[in-house]
């Protein structure tokens, strides 16, 4: 049996790492280099984040019925096409603002935040088509029970983008201006495509992808003795309105909303709390060490998430759906660390950096099998459609907990001591407040999400 099902889940892993490194360009140069230049607050960084989040939620809605209706192949293409694009644009924003402004601080304040919001709007666009496409590239070449693992491997791509992105970005940013840093690493998208192009068809027309391989990767269609590849037919889909009468459509927009937020407040925020809190700017030697710690420790943990339900399914005999569930109820418990980030943080700040990072290592496994529970449940040709749905509402999670949180910090930093909670004052008591929303976050999404679908129901369309 050929094994090339790992090479496209390989190409997954690389397309979702440069869409992180994409985002995180801008959190890790807006406090040190961005701001001084513009005059930018919290409350603006807030704005950019939280409307860039509105953007991928809208965008979201259509990109995963795009992925179904033009294909994996063209819709992938076009998608990684205009995330690169909107990055690289990012640099152009100085130079315009400059040019605009004409001299007025206020001008160039303001100039500068819609201008960013311009092209995180083109890359929300383009960055929506991601995930949509990935999780029906997965279902295409995995089996239900290899799904989970398969999808931790190339989600993974979120935690490696967000390590490599310390690594590199704040140099580029201090060596050659934070322009080149959105250029550089914007350019790797188009370099992915060439990749993509090159290797990529569905694998009952892939010539890398032998007999062996195609009746494992059917195994579940009951198929696998079938010689002839042209057998191999995708199910009909859903229409996308009715996509929205089923349980399993709201559990997985319930487990989005409740959890996507929490992953892209630390993403968008942790540069700036190890700034804010304790001194270190991104491009310090601890600033670095800091954010690569956190990620390290998601990444390396993360990958084992994906094997959890099967160990669940094979050695317990449960089924893929119970399976799953039972190991987010377990995922669901890493964020709990987070109450004790900020109070242990007065020690030291590894303790936040290591306790965010087991957060985060815990959002990547419940995030990898929360993907995983739409093959279950799903036909192949709906899954897009139901991946966007869900990543809208992921969306206006991260909205809500971004701009709030932009906000919330502005106006905590303002009342000083007179704003307290849990012994501490001003801004590190908003900080606090909202690492105890993430920390619960997650039990509450699969509580709710348990009632709506208690038991293993796949969706069958005549």
């Amino acid at each position: 049996m050929s094994n090339f099902r790992w090479v496209i889940c390989g190409l997954l892993f690389l397309a979702t790492t440069i869409n992180y490194m994409d985002r995180q360009v801008l959190s890790l140069t807006w406090k040190d280099f961005i701001a001084p230049d513009f005059h930018w607050t919290d409350d603006h960084y807030g704005t950019i984040t939280g409307l860039f989040s509105i953007f991928y939620a809208v965008a979201n809605l259509f990109a995963g019925k795009f992925i179904d209706w033009m294909g994996t192949k063209k819709g992938y293409l076009i998608a990684i096409f205009v995330w690169s694009v909107g990055a690289c644009l990012h640099a152009f924003c100085g130079w315009a603002a400059i040019g605009i402004a004409g001299g007025s601080i206020v001008a160039l304040t303001t100039v500068s935040v819609w201008l960013f919001l311009a092209c995180r709007l083109i890359l929300a666009v383009g960055e929506a088509g991601n995930f949509p496409a990935a999780i029906k590239v997965t279902a295409e070449y995995f089996p239900k029970k290899d799904r989970a693992f398969s999808t931790s491997i190339f989600n993974s791509g979120a935690s490696v983008g967000a390590l490599a992105a310390p690594a590199t970005i704040p140099l580029l940013a201090r060596a050659w201006g934070w322009e080149m840093a959105f250029i550089v690493i914007g350019a790797l998208g188009f370099v992915w495509m060439g990749l993509w192009i090159w290797l990529y068809d569905k694998p009952a027309r892939n010539k890398r992808v032998n007999q062996a391989e195609l009746n494992y990767i059917e195994q579940d269609n009951d198929i696998a003795g079938v010689q002839d590849r042209e057998n191999v037919k995708e199910e009909k889909t859903i229409p996308f309105w009715q996509c929205f009468k089923y349980k399993q459509t709201w559990s997985f927009i319930v487990g989005k909303f409740m959890t996507d937020g929490v992953w892209w407040f630390f993403l968008f925020w942790a540069p700036a709390y190890f700034s804010d809190q304790y001194g270190y700017t991104s491009d310090s030697a601890m600033g670095i060490l800091l954010i690569l710690t956190l990620y390290l420790i998601v990444t390396v943990l993360s990958i084992g998430g994906g094997y959890l339900p099967t160990y669940f399914v094979e050695k317990k005999g449960m089924n893929p759906y119970l399976g799953r569930m039972r190991a987010m109820l377990i995922f669901a418990c890493f964020p709990l660390l987070g109450l004790l980030a900020q109070p242990l943080g007065a020690y030291s700040a590894w303790w936040p950096a290591i306790l965010i990072g087991l957060l985060g290592a815990g959002h990547q496994a419940w995030s990898a099998n929360l993907f995983s529970t739409i093959g279950d449940m799903f036909p192949k040709s709906t899954i897009g459609t139901i991946t966007g749905i869900g990543s809208m509402a992921g969306g206006l999670g991260s909205f809500a907990i971004n701009k709030g949180s932009g906000s919330f910090f502005a106006w905590a930093e303002g009342q000083g001591d007179a704003f307290s909670f849990f012994g501490f004052d001003g801004k590190p008591a908003a900080y606090m407040i909202v690492f105890c929303i993430c920390a619960v976050a997650y039990l509450i999404g699969w509580v709710i999400m348990k009632s709506l679908v208690p038991k293993y129901k796949p969706i069958v369309v005549d």
